[in-house]
């Protein structure tokens, strides 16, 4: 019995699959399952993927998806818990050929002097779905099969895509993250090198309650994020950009463990704490609040920076929530730098004076 598993080397949900759902199988069932992994994220590989997308009529591409025969099972659940059943179906029937994906048996036959045996990529993390789709369980017309199949192979296709072509994979939302970063940068050192200049007037009480209200507009935003990183669903990403490539990557949870979205509400709801410290408090209490508020929109924009920085650089894609994040935590440091300012003005010469 032969599928084709459509992965990419970034997705965490990929490598659930290989190694918890796929792996157990090529050992249970050794020279009568083979599987053949076709890496999303080399030209080639996302080339075959689009051709298996209009063949088998896929809604929503995502991966891993992985098909077999014409079944098309999609996602970290509908894999493991289906695919076992169809394992014994279609060996009980007397297997079934590759899926008759256009462009498939070229693409084997041309990697075959030079394939990688493996029971998973060798890399972890990116973009997965739940959702399963299944055309029907008819027997598939066969393709042509390639000379020498090892059994269980999983053939890493290419290399990793290079610079060019990870910003390629999307485009217009690669682009429009780099011009956030660049404007990112450009403020941080801005701000900082404001620092030094005279003083500026006190915040009018207008900016003074655009904290809270980016606040509130920004933990919607890591409120969703959070949503869609913790429960492992498709976000609604608009017309610009991939977030659920970059929403289900590795670079998703900090240390693997956090996911971003969560340590963004945390961040605003201690900013919006701060600020109501800094605003209705008194004496050093409310100063330290100031100098806390400006801290803290000075690191959530630099981590913000660089987070925008992985999106066209290293993951290939851009996802305009948390470029609507970054921006909001840009205009918080601005808004918070000259209270802070005065803050650490008045807690230095306090101490003097003490």
């Amino acid at each position: 019995m032969r599928a084709v598993l459509f992965y990419s080397p970034t997705c965490p949900h990929c490598h659930k699959v290989l190694t918890e759902a796929l792996s157990p199988l090529l050992e249970k069932y050794g020279d009568q399952l083979q599987i053949i992994g076709v890496d999303t994220t080399t030209p080639d590989g996302q080339a075959l993927f689009q051709a298996a997308i209009q063949r088998f009529n896929i809604d929503y591409a995502g991966v891993p998806t992985l098909i077999v025969g014409d079944v098309v099972l999609m996602g970290s659940v509908a894999i493991p818990e289906q695919f076992p059943a169809l394992v014994e179906k279609y060996l009980a029937q007397g297997g079934v050929n590759w899926p008759d994906i256009p462009g498939l048996a070229e693409a084997l036959v041309a990697a075959q002097p030079t394939p990688t045996v493996t029971t998973a990529p060798t890399a972890t993390a990116a973009p997965a779905s739940t959702s399963t789709t299944a055309p029907s369980t008819a027997t598939p017309s066969p393709a042509p099969t390639p000379t020498a199949a090892a059994p269980g192979l999983i053939l890493n296709t290419d290399s990793p895509a290079d610079l060019s072509a990870r910003l390629a994979r999307d485009p217009a939302g690669n682009a429009l993250a780099i011009v956030v970063l660049i404007g990112m940068v450009f403020s941080v050192a801005l701000v900082t090198a404001r620092l030094r200049r005279p003083i500026d007037p006190p915040m009018t009480a207008r900016r003074e309650w655009a904290i809270p209200v980016l606040c509130l507009i920004g933990f919607v935003v890591a409120g969703y994020l959070s949503y869609v990183e913790t429960a492992q669903v498709e976000a609604v990403c608009g017309p610009i950009g991939d977030c659920n490539t970059v929403q289900q990557s590795e670079y998703a949870r900090l240390f693997g463990l956090i996911p971003i979205g969560v340590l963004g509400l945390v961040g605003y709801a201690a900013i919006v704490i701060a600020w109501g410290i800094s605003r209705y408090g008194q004496g050093r209490l409310a100063h330290l609040a100031a100098t806390a508020l400006f801290g803290m929109t000075l690191f959530g924009a630099l981590f913000s920076i660089y987070l925008t920085f992985l999106e066209p650089f290293v993951i290939g894609a851009t996802c305009a929530w948390c470029l609507t994040s970054a921006v909001i935590m840009t205009a918080l440091l601005w808004l918070a730098a000259t209270p802070g300012r005065l803050a650490v003005i008045f807690l230095s010469s306090s101490g003097t004076r003490a």
